[in-house]
């Protein structure tokens, strides 16, 4: 059933508790937490990889997804980045835009616009980033692409144009670039972009590798050399390199998920980059437009029996309310996926064998990840989209033997418990073994919880609707230049620990997600305060008497 987004979420609420407790009554298994809508709300795609029987890297790697409004209307569109035939990218579909014709019709559809809106551009995609880098209110787009990037700026009449000849250097000619942030590192109040890149990879470097039965498969990253990230300075619509000047080029990695945040509380925007085979680095701001690397200082370089994995994605994320954002990184399966905990200070503790995470994504590896709080008590929780990039055992002789189930985790709520594994109570969505890689998240149909848009390699793609008794809630949109990017939100509601979240759409892997921030409140009967802060910490607003369940939209400041 499709919900119009002028019901209320008690009224809501009410109808599908009252349907689980028939259903039960009747001895019939309770509505599941999740089902995948994308058939039924016209989302219409397929990821390509192009494989030929080569075993190319770029084949098993991609793609990411967005959720956006690109057309200001008050609900969420999709991007989703496609890939290519390697020998000629102009082959394929390219990459697709879906605008949602929930507001103002109140029909929950999605209409493929990508042609009207001049985002038809074939090539080998990877991930796409979200921000306002031009300070007029509208989100635009970054593609990052196995060969060359795309630079979209939003032109506020439903169309985009490809500035990417204005900021030339962003295009990385000839890289694989990967994940991309926009952040404001030096609080000029222009956003500027940091993009990874993999290998040092070329098609005509591509190596021949084999599995230990000796059958054919994809290389592992440490038989090419690793890159550096790129950090880009935004002077006033227009990007300019600063990777060596910044230090940011005095490291190497094979980097696949970025989150930019402020790791020891200074006021400043440091950068987080997961690398695959080898040690992650976190680059601290040093406040001059200089950044230090200091992964193995802080405690987040290695796991903590001081071995390097093979970071993935990445989530940044309150999920012990107490102020501080921590760090998950997913990882290979075998490995486990890394939870780091951060003291307030910059300081982390590997958290991954104590709270339970360890052992339940051990058999798994993991891409797109986030913190969201799926159940709306007021507790972070996670999901992670799976899926093997060699050949897994039980699945020799089959086509594509990468598949993976991906998994929901509960939040113990700081009982001081371990997380615990949902995954079967979630639905059938969740039963599917698929390689999944992007994950993005957002309240797609504006019913006041948070859903998830997957994509899959050389697969459909996956829209996973919140379908949980609904609890109390509270939304935040912040409007005007640069859309709030950086900006935090603390919320105290009656009978709730004071939970704090912040403005930013990236992490995850190769995706970017909702700007609005979200906020469960289970069964709290009222809002206490609602306070905004800058970047810097000072307090910018201040509210009280927010209303339950709503969405609350902030202006621009005026100075």
């Amino acid at each position: 059933m499709i919900w119009p987004p002028w019901r209320g979420s008690a009224h809501r609420s009410a109808c599908v508790t009252a349907l689980a407790v028939l259903l039960l009554a009747c001895g019939r298994k309770p509505i599941p937490w999740f089902h995948d809508a994308a058939t039924e709300t016209g989302l219409q795609f397929t990821h390509y990889t192009g494989a030929t029987g080569q075993f190319y890297m770029p084949e098993i790697m991609g793609s990411g997804c967005a959720l956006l409004d690109y057309d200001g209307d008050g609900d969420l569109d999709v991007f989703l980045v496609q890939g290519a035939a390697l020998d000629d990218p102009r082959k394929t579909p390219g990459n697709r835009l879906f605008r949602n014709e929930l507001v103002p019709s109140g029909k929950f559809r999605f209409t493929d616009v990508t042609r009207q809106a001049g985002l038809h551009y074939s090539g080998y995609g990877m991930g796409v980033a979200t921000g306002d880098f031009d300070n007029d209110g509208r989100v635009d787009l970054l593609v990052t692409n196995f060969g060359e990037n795309v630079l979209y700026r939003n032109n506020g009449d439903g169309t985009f144009r490809n500035v990417i000849v204005e900021s030339p250097d962003v295009a990385l000619q000839g890289r694989w670039s990967t994940s991309a942030a926009f952040f404001d590192y030096d609080r000029d109040g222009w956003q500027d972009l940091v993009i990874l890149n993999y290998l040092d990879y070329s098609i005509q470097a591509n190596k021949r590798c084999y599995e230990p039965a000796g059958e054919i498969d994809y290389c592992t990253p440490k038989a090419y050399p690793p890159a550096s990230a790129h950090l880009f300075h935004n002077e006033k619509g227009r990007f300019v390199e600063v990777t060596q000047h910044s230090g940011i080029g005095h490291a190497q990695g094979r980097g696949l998920g970025v989150v930019a945040f402020d790791a020891n509380g200074d006021g400043w925007q440091d950068l987080y980059v997961a690398n695959d085979a080898g040690a992650n680095h976190l680059w601290i701001n040093q406040k001059n437009g200089a950044f230090t690397e200091r992964a193995l200082e802080s405690g987040v370089a290695y796991s903590e029996n001081g071995l390097p994995k093979a970071g993935m994605g990445v989530a940044v994320g309150d999920y012990d309310n107490d102020g501080a954002e921590d760090l998950l990184v997913l990882n290979l399966m075998r490995e486990g996926a890394t939870l780091f905990r951060n003291n307030g200070r910059g300081d982390f503790t590997d958290s991954s064998l104590k709270t339970g995470i360890h052992a339940i994504t051990f058999p798994y590896t993991g891409f797109g990840v986030g913190w969201f709080d799926f159940d709306s008590d007021g507790w972070l929780d996670i999901f992670l989209a799976n899926g093997a990039v060699s050949l897994r055992e039980e699945q020799r002789g089959r086509p594509d033997p990468f598949r993976e189930r991906s998994l929901l985790i509960r939040n113990p709520a700081g009982n001081g418990g371990s997380f615990v594994d949902v995954t079967q109570k979630a639905g059938p969505a969740f039963d599917l073994l698929e390689v999944r890689r992007g994950a993005a998240f957002g309240d797609i149909d504006n019913d006041g919880d948070i859903d998830i848009l997957v994509t899959n390699n050389n697969g459909p793609v996956r829209l996973l609707l919140n379908d949980m008794p609904r609890h109390n809630w509270l939304e935040i949109q912040v409007d005007g230049a640069g859309l709030g990017a950086g900006m935090s939100v603390t919320v105290k509601a009656s009978g709730l620990p004071v939970q704090r979240r912040r403005v930013h759409t990236d992490s995850s892997y190769l995706s970017a997600s909702d700007p609005r921030v979200h906020f469960g409140l289970g069964a709290a009967e009222r809002i206490e305060s609602v306070t905004l802060y800058r970047p810097d910490g000072s307090q910018a607003q201040h509210y009280k008497n927010v209303k339950l369940s709503s969405l609350l939209r902030i202006g621009p400041e005026r100075h």
